[in-house]
């Protein structure tokens, strides 16, 4: 290297350095897992600032988490401190940040609150009155799908997404109220800037003269439609980096679109390609097996891990009867590895689904195992958290009608459903706000609806009287946000409604409530606060469950799509059998896509790999004969090391009852003849059954009902307060709990 070079630069290897001093074209970093991409896309930014001379105002960087975001800025100012002025965002903050300054040319309003999955399905059932609640988020998912593709509801391409004849004239009518809210969705974050940088000349120039520089961080993770925004992002002088690893590609199901990395060459002509294939996390063991298993993948760029740390311990394949086994198998190794001096903290055990975790769950406390979980539900998502975060958004925009629908007769306050009706309908035809309706009405209503109405509109009053109009300056001894939170919670009888649920289902809400209004204190009790506060909570819905400052010395217990961005010393990937991982009904991109997920979790371990595969499983209480996954069968045998014998059966389809698992002399006792995916179809339900949801957790059956086309409606009582109703026909989310 160079004598010439700052101190920061000194460090990198030749292929990050090759990375940071490339000017010019556009730029591709494929960057493998534990190579250091962090470091170099935060060098790059100080590096163009401090040595280059780029104004930090010119640069615009963007990646998917709020953390992520956060962890790029500071590093990068520790180089350089000018690089605070940059513009480091996710893709939906910088999506944000630019329809609140260009609110006018869309349409909307700049004080516009963003709307999560839960509120897209309320506003769904404005348009579906009849609908249930599942079919409702139903169609709410597939608008959302529909925007991550950049598809309008009169484009061609929605019959491509989805058959769903009705889905074209619900999308129209969902985007008419969306914009008569004022508001925006998640999708809207994207496609809107997307379509004004297109149709809106000045506004492009604008916005081409200001960011020179684009970098994108995890850009294996963009959809259809964060590659549109970035190619009009981008104007033919504009410097392009973008840095990913196709091979990580897993969210798919979140509209994730691998080809927009696969591509990028092609759609930015004139791309340098330079691979960073040093991994200075695992061993070489661990880089060996791993890349083994997604060298099988057709669609991907190519690259070859080498490890920069020497030695390293075969991986280890159990073969296990069952689950009891297994846990068993895991449980042998965390007390070992504590007995040697190692910590809790240093295991993590992955799986496919959060359902699997349930063995662990009941086995560990009677193994004196501490154990934690990540992908509970978030706190924002808590029914209690939703309650309030709904005063603030109607607070801050008055017509919000979601918002207030959730609030106005909760705790219920005689105000039925049709008179809200009438009232939103009042108040459209009129051109006013809800809130001036409701003021408008009270003349009108009649005993109970009268008085609760009088009721709802004091505390919107009283906390609007706290919050300072936009513009007016704070000092800073004056009150926080968390004055109009405290305020809210308790004029509203929130605090009693949710305490009366606490001393019933022994739930935190009263707590997490309390949490809120902790938060909220960092922000002033002005307008500007409050939208700022409410934007944070929306663009930070990704919340970890276990973060960095938890001291607590536990085993993880996690699912292999929440591991991203985590590392651990061992890592015990259990669950293996066809079926489950993969399922039977994946082939082509998904069938890619899971063993792209198998990579990821190979690559989380920094030491040691463990991986089970169980000969039978319960599943739903049913006992199922398996067979290895097909993923296990592709990797070459030197390097793992077998616990048990490997079926010499040849991957064709290895479900239960198939000819294959027949071959092997297979005759699952409850369940001959049918794979996993027909079992959950004809389970019965009960009243009182424990369940478990991938989402909400763990619950019980409160009410069944049978319906002649869709067979049995759920409905459960979650842990977290939250009533959900459910076609088991339909989700594959919804598992019975066998005691």
């Amino acid at each position: 290297m160079s004598a010439n070079l700052p101190a920061y630069l000194e460090s990198l290897n030749p292929e990050q350095l090759q990375a940071v001093l490339h000017t010019g074209g556009p730029l591709l970093i494929l960057a493998g897992a534990g190579t250091g991409k962090t470091r170099v896309i935060t060098t790059k930014i100080a590096y163009l600032v401090k040595e280059i001379g780029m104004s930090p105002e010119s640069i615009l960087a963007v990646t998917f988490t709020n953390k992520a975001a956060r962890e790029m800025r500071e590093r990068a100012m520790q180089i350089e401190p000018a690089c605070e002025r940059a513009t480091i965002r996710t893709f939906h903050s910088f999506g944000a940040w630019f329809l609140r300054r260009n609110a006018a040319a869309v349409g909307i309003d700049s004080n516009f609150v963003i709307y999560d999955d839960d509120d897209s399905a309320q506003l769904v059932r404005t348009i579906l009155p009849q609908a249930s609640k599942q079919e409702c988020e139903h169609y709410a998912t597939l608008i959302s799908r529909a925007k991550d593709y950049n598809i309008e509801p009169d484009s061609p391409s929605l019959d491509r997404l989805s058959q769903e004849s009705n889905l074209r004239r619900i999308y129209t009518m969902y985007e008419e109220r969306l914009r008569a809210t004022g508001n925006v969705d998640f999708g809207d974050l994207i496609r809107l800037p997307a379509r004004l940088l297109e149709s809106d000349q000045v506004i492009a120039r604008r916005t081409h003269q200001r960011f020179r520089v684009i970098l994108v961080d995890e850009y294996q993770d963009s959809n259809v439609a964060q590659f549109i925004l970035l190619q009009r992002l981008a104007s033919p002088e504009t410097y392009v980096c973008v840095v990913g690893d196709d091979d990580q590609s897993i969210y798919r199901f979140r509209g994730a679109e691998v080809r927009n990395i696969l591509s990028f060459a092609n759609s930015f002509p004139g791309t340098t390609v330079i691979r960073l294939e040093r991994n200075y996390r695992s061993s070489q063991t661990i880089l060996d097996i791993a890349g083994n298993v997604v060298s099988h993948n057709k669609n991907r760029l190519g690259k070859t891990l080498h490890a920069t740390k020497p030695g390293g311990i075969k991986p280890e394949l159990a073969l296990l009867d069952d689950q009891d086994q297994e846990v068993e198998f895991c449980s042998h190794i965390v007390k070992n590895h504590v007995r040697a001096g190692g910590r809790l903290s240093d295991i993590a055990i992955l799986y496919r689904t959060n359902a699997q975790s349930l063995a662990f769950e009941k086995e560990f406390p009677r193994k004196k195992i501490n154990y934690k979980i990540v992908g509970a539900l978030r706190f924002y998502e808590r029914e209690e958290v939703k309650d309030v975060l709904a005063y603030l958004s109607f607070l801050l925009n008055p017509r919000d009608e979601i918002a207030f629908r959730r609030i106005v007769n909760k705790p219920t306050r005689g105000l039925g459903e049709s008179s809200v009706d009438m009232l939103l309908e009042d108040a459209q035809q009129r051109g006013t706000t809800i809130l001036e309706a409701c003021l408008a009405c009270q003349t009108s209503l009649k005993g109970k609806a009268k008085a609760g109405m009088e009721e709802f509109l004091a505390v919107i009053k009283e906390a609007s009287e706290l919050l300072k109009p936009a513009g007016e300056k704070t000092d800073k001894g004056e009150k926080s946000l968390s004055v109009v939170l405290e305020t809210i919670i308790e004029k509203s009888k929130l605090a009693e409604y949710h305490k009366n649920k606490d001393e019933i289902a022994g739930t935190q809400k009263l707590s997490n409530m309390e949490e809120l209004v902790n938060a909220a204190s960092l922000y002033p009790a002005v307008q500007e606060g409050l939208a700022e506060f409410l934007e944070t909570i929306d663009l930070d819905r990704s919340l970890q469950a276990v973060e960095d400052e938890d001291a607590t010395d536990a085993v993880t217990l996690i699912t292999m799509h929440n591991t991203k961005g985590l590392e651990f010393p061992i890592v015990i990937i259990t669950g293996l059998e066809q079926g489950l991982f993969p399922r039977d009904d994946e082939s082509g991109d998904e069938l890619e896509e899971q063993r792209r997920l198998f990579y990821v979790a190979l690559t989380r371990a920094k030491d040691r790999i463990y991986m089970t595969a169980c000969h039978w499983r319960r599943i739903h209480g049913r006992l199922f004969e398996t067979q290895p996954s097909r993923f296990l069968t592709e990797i070459d045998p030197s390097l793992y090391r077998l616990w048990g014998e490997m079926p010499q059966t040849e991957y064709r389809s290895l479900r239960p009852g198939s000819e294959a698992a027949q071959a092997r002399g297979a005759s699952p006792p409850t369940a001959q003849g049918r794979n996993t995916a027909q079992v959950l179809g004809i389970r019965e339900w009960k009243v009182g059954m424990k369940v478990y949801h991938d989402e909400y957790g763990q619950g019980v059956v409160i009410k069944t009902t049978d319906n002649e086309n869709s067979g049995p409606l759920v409905i459960v009582q979650f842990e977290t307060g939250k009533v959900g109703q459910f076609f088991p026909k339909y989700t594959k989310k919804l598992e019975k709990i066998q005691d």
